[in-house]
């Protein structure tokens, strides 16, 4: 039995050979249970690092400006996502300030890194140094990613202190809003998928090229120099 281009239903844990997405086929499912094994990815790479690379950019506009400014009785405060992780440290609350910066920084920042690390070289038609590292260092960190529930806490917070204060959205809290609706996109997308392009580009890679018309003419050439170098001399 051929142990290569093998897949597990994550479902039902069924082995069988890997099916191959053609056509109009954009989806393979397990034939025992149905459930979705992958979908196929060289139609949404395009979108897929377009929107990584765009969600890139707008978590540095979210880290550098002010969330919220406030007005208190004349007195105003504004502070970004970094000062209020220092806050939370200088409170003696460093495992939550911990917690915030892997959930909110690390880990969304590191996805969305090591996802354009792997799609630009794929998209250009080879494979990066360390794909598969990468990829399991995407599965390890996707579900860490929350900021949809930082989103969700600062909503909150607003609700409840704009009886106290005025409250002033400032651009931060607007990329972060902008930021949930693209990682809702990425993390759609599966990256398992790309060792299916992987596989590809290497089997292509290791193909041999196709014989052109100098190249024949090259080899006919040296044939022929070759052939009257061993002709021996007639004296």
């Amino acid at each position: 039995m051929e142990h290569d281009n093998l897949i597990a239903c994550h479902e039902c844990d069924t082995l069988f050979q890997k099916p191959h997405l053609t056509g109009r086929r954009l989806v393979a499912r397990c034939p025992r249970c149905g459930a979705t094994l992958y979908h196929a990815v060289s139609r949404r790479l395009d979108i897929i690092s377009a929107m990584t690379l765009a969600a890139l950019f707008t978590f540095i506009i979210a880290q550098a400006y002010p969330i919220l400014e406030l007005d208190a009785n004349g007195i105003t405060s504004q502070t970004t996502l970094f000062g209020a992780l220092v806050a939370l440290w200088n409170e003696d609350m460093q495992i939550v300030a911990v917690m915030v910066f892997c959930a909110t920084t690390l880990f969304p920042l590191t996805e969305l890194v090591a996802l354009l690390y792997v799609l630009i070289p794929l998209r250009s038609g080879y494979v990066p140094a360390g794909f598969n590292q990468v990829l399991r260092a995407i599965q390890f960190v996707r579900p860490w990613g929350m900021i949809e529930v930082f989103m969700l806490g600062v909503l909150i917070t607003i609700v409840k202190m704009v009886s106290l204060a005025r409250v002033i959205p400032e651009a931060a809290l607007f990329a972060f809003g902008a930021l949930t609706l693209m990682f809702a996109v990425v993390v759609t997308f599966d990256p398992r998928t790309l060792w299916d392009l992987a596989d590809e580009l290497n089997a292509r890679r290791a193909r041999p090229m196709p014989r052109t018309a100098a190249d024949s003419a090259a080899a006919a050439v040296t044939a022929n120099a070759a052939g009257q170098s061993a002709t021996p001399n007639q004296g």
